[in-house]
């Protein structure tokens, strides 16, 4: 069994601290949302939110909104002054994406190289870096109209924000289900995104 690195301490520490964050103000931001909802048909649980209360659900949000942030600009940062990205995520192109879902699709994908991303992979971790920036954005959008006109207008307005922000963060939800789904699969990568190897 080989014992490259796969994923640098780096990686991995901006990893957890990553998904517990996004994981986190996914539960405070239902509190938020449950105090004034963007579709009256969804409602969550008050068991799968964080805050407890309005007041409460905020402070958790907007304080792990500075340890996102920080976390993705650091990360993007190191992954750029590495070469790690563009060497883990890039070239992706659509032929490759098309072949690689299908063959997923029909249980042909490979993975014995963790430290090779497919296609699928690198469009749907390009997904949710992405996805991030404009959960940052619409957020800033919601919590600063007045502040950040521009961006508020780009949304489409506060109501509009409020919609971009709801829908960015189904997206960022999915991408996490779908995640852990491939993790069960492939127990290996999680061991990888543990120790590294």
């Amino acid at each position: 069994m080989s014992h490259t690195t796969i994923h640098p301490g780096w990686v991995r520490i901006f990893h957890w601290i990553n998904a517990a964050t996004v994981i986190a103000m996914c539960l405070s931001g239902w509190q938020v949302y449950d105090a004034s909802p963007v579709f009256r048909a969804i409602r969550f649980p008050a068991s799968i939110t964080l805050g407890g209360w309005l007041g409460g659900a905020l402070l958790w949000h907007f304080a792990l909104m500075w340890v996102l942030v920080a976390n993705v600009i650091v990360y993007l940062g190191m992954g750029l002054v590495t070469g790690r990205l563009r060497n883990t995520l890039l070239p992706v192109g659509v032929c490759a994406i098309a072949r690689d879902m299908l063959a997923a699709l029909q249980g042909k994908l490979g993975h014995e190289d963790l430290s090779q991303y497919n296609a699928v992979q690198k469009s749907a971790y390009l997904l949710a870096l992405a996805d991030l920036v404009l959960l940052v954005l619409s957020g800033l959008a919601i919590w600063k109209p007045v502040q950040f006109p521009v961006l508020a207008g780009a949304m489409g307005g506060f109501d509009n924000a409020r919609v971009v922000h709801f829908v960015a963060m189904a997206v960022i939800v999915a991408f996490l289900a779908v995640h852990l789904a491939m993790v069960a699969l492939v127990p290996r990568s999680l061991l990888a995104m543990i120790r590294g190897r």
